[in-house]
């Protein structure tokens, strides 16, 4: 057991890397994950979810209780700051609607379920982070809906109450029983095994879905490519700055200001790329737009972490 929690340390450590190779095997190879799809993939994303409720315990609560002010300053970051970005970025590249819809979904979407790590490498308060998640996750299945039938509900055909009901059912149920299950047998010698491992389940389950959406869609990534590529990592890069910025607006400390940073910047693009294949599976480009996002944040989030790193050895 001590090997296989440090196999999922390592992998998660390189979740980029995993989620980079799955895409090109599926390009290569589309077999391999064409079978992530529809409920298979909706049991996937309950899995990826449950994994990040199994590491919620009474403390992160408490941390809730004891710093409502600066999880309401998230919160509010969080689902201003990344919709309105997404849909002015939208209109400044004029990308075409499939892109529009796949990147305001992304946006939408509560923080990335590996921003923990990625502040941690940071530097960053922790604590913070493990709050602004929860909190976002508590909330998507409302603000999602309502920011994508707000954004873009008058160009594109939606079902806000549908989305509304899935979320709950794939993100809020499978994040409350982990929850609960690590409240209650946190003590159990068995549970802490399962509960080590499954931070390498849920890379294995993202690698999963982007592999599944580029197995199937892959083909119309060459479509448009470098704009997609460009929107996406202004998207992300103004959600850092301007994430940063919010902390120091309001008087946050340096770990603070770089928490609020990455859990504003890195959205749960697995999420949109599932919540994409749902609700619009008609719509090629906003599955591959969420899914080139899952990888794009992976990425720069666990740069950034490095770069705070790196810049704080510098200074010492």
């Amino acid at each position: 057991m001590n090997f296989l929690t440090a196999v999922s340390r390592q992998m998660t450590r390189f979740t980029a890397l995993i989620i980079i190779l799955a895409s090109i095997i599926a390009f290569i190879e589309p077999a391999t994950f064409s079978w992530v799809k529809g409920d298979t993939q909706v049991v996937v994303l309950g899995i990826i979810m449950l994994g990040m409720g199994m590491t919620l315990g009474k403390e992160d609560y408490q941390i809730l209780a004891q710093r409502p002010l600066d999880i309401f300053i998230g919160a509010i970051a969080q689902y201003t700051i990344m919709p309105l970005l997404a849909i002015g970025i939208a209109k400044a590249f004029n990308l075409s609607p499939g892109l529009t819809l796949g990147l305001v979904l992304v946006g939408t979407c509560p923080g990335g379920v590996s921003s923990n790590i990625m502040s941690f490498l940071a530097k960053g308060d922790v604590a913070f982070s493990v709050g602004m998640t929860t909190v976002s996750t508590v909330l998507a299945p409302v603000m999602t809906p309502l920011w994508m039938t707000y954004l873009v509900g008058q160009t594109v055909e939606m079902d806000g109450w549908g989305m509304f009901k899935f979320m709950l059912l794939v993100t809020l149920l499978p994040v409350v029983i982990g929850s609960v299950a690590n409240i209650l047998l946190h003590k159990k010698h068995w549970f802490e095994d399962v509960r080590a491992i499954m931070p390498a389940v849920a890379v294995v389950a993202f690698a999963c879905i982007v592999g599944g959406v580029a197995a199937v869609h892959g083909h119309r990534f060459a479509e448009s490519a470098l704009v997609m590529i460009l929107a996406i990592a202004a998207h992300n890069i103004g959600g850092y700055i301007l994430g940063y910025y919010s902390g120091a607006l309001t008087g946050m400390n340096t770990a603070k200001k770089r928490t609020l940073a990455i859990e504003v910047g890195v959205q749960n693009a697995g999420l949109a790329t599932g919540l994409s294949a749902k609700f619009f599976p008609g719509n090629a480009e906003s599955a591959v737009a969420a899914a080139v996002a899952c990888v794009w944040h992976s990425v720069s989030g666990t740069i950034l972490g490095n770069l705070f790193a790196w810049w704080d050895k510098r200074q010492q």
